[in-house]
């Protein structure tokens, strides 16, 4: 990991997310990927967003209530932002993620799992 870059500042965002979220957050300047820049692309299993994640100290970025489970049943992925917005527009998502960034970050330094609804971040535990 890059000593420029802190934890909370590095994310992996799961298929189901526009690759303009990563791209969003690159923008706006935090280390981000999109799953389908893993080598299994788009079809990369969660067990390995997880591994990449916990290996580059990642936090995931997903509408997918499965890594909730194993996050809180085995603290995998170490760190996970759940988005439950439902369905949204692709720019609205990316104008709460901007309206949210520094929020995020912030919390992300002393939590490891974050829900960002459609008003509101839910900090759901510590880290």
């Amino acid at each position: 990991m890059s000593p420029e870059v802190a934890e909370s500042e590095r994310f992996i965002v799961d298929a189901q997310l526009p690759k303009s979220l990563a791209v969003q957050l690159t923008e706006l300047g935090y280390d981000a990927i999109h799953v389908k820049e893993l080598p299994a692309g788009g079809d990369t299993s969660d067990s390995e967003i997880t591994r990449v994640a916990d290996l580059d100290h990642r936090i995931v970025v997903t509408k997918d209530a499965d890594f909730r489970h194993t996050h809180e049943t085995g603290g995998h992925p170490r760190r996970l932002l759940l988005v439950t917005v439902g369905n949204i527009k692709n720019r609205d998502l990316l104008a709460l993620v901007t309206a949210h960034h520094v929020a995020i970050a912030a919390v992300f330094v002393h939590a490891d799992f974050i829900e960002l609804g459609p008003s509101a971040l839910t900090l759901h535990g510590t880290g």
